[in-house]
């Protein structure tokens, strides 16, 4: 699972992560300074490491490309361990669960939450839009457990997988971003209960 994402939606950083040390080295920090809550800053940052900004801009390239590959190493060991909290379920069960868990770790994340209150407009932009390499990464590792899971022909051939796997990431977003879409409450409950409906896991 951990490995889908990247496979279907590489990113000129996330390919230049594996073999610039400089780059790699810029990415950790920045990481860090984003789970304790801190914005990411490219000036500071670049101060952080010793180098101007234009050197910083090259090795990683601009704010949202380091931001992206930022959330989305957050996102895959929340995956993961949503993944494991629901090993002992199948099928439909196993799906709905996963999701709902990842839902729920996203909701009850601080350091997350307080980069949607400091950022809305750019966190729905690089979490939620088509342009964005974050949700075409989940909706690829979306895909890949409803094939696991679901088989090539879900709900009994009903709807194409990459379409129900579109469709939960959807799902997830509204009730994860609730507040930033509608001015509504995040809610794990409600998710859980849209994502067992859409899977027929009721």
């Amino acid at each position: 699972m951990a490995a889908v994402g990247l496979q279907a939606a590489p990113s000129w950083l996330s390919e230049r992560l594996r073999t610039h040390t400089d780059a790699e080295r810029a990415f950790q920090l920045a990481r860090e300074s984003f789970i304790a809550g801190r914005r990411i800053d490219m000036g500071a940052l670049a101060t952080s490491l010793g180098v101007d900004r234009t050197s910083l801009f090259r090795w990683v390239g601009n704010r949202d490309a380091l931001l992206s590959e930022v959330l989305w190493s957050l996102a895959v060991p929340t995956l993961v361990q949503a993944e494991h909290a629901a090993e002992h379920l199948d099928g439909a069960e196993h799906v709905a669960a996963v999701l709902t868990h990842f839902v729920d770790d996203l909701i009850s994340a601080d350091y997350f939450r307080q980069f949607l209150r400091r950022e809305p407009a750019r966190a729905l932009r690089l979490l939620t839009t088509k342009e964005s390499e974050i949700q075409r990464r989940y909706v690829a590792t979306a895909e890949w457990l409803v094939r696991r899971d679901l088989g090539d022909r879900p709900l009994g051939g009903a709807i194409e997988p990459d379409s129900l796997a579109y469709l939960l990431v959807r799902v997830s977003e509204s009730f994860t971003y609730a507040d930033l879409i509608s001015g509504d409450t995040p809610s794990t409950e409600r998710a859980r209960t849209a994502f067992r409906v859409l899977l027929r896991a009721d």
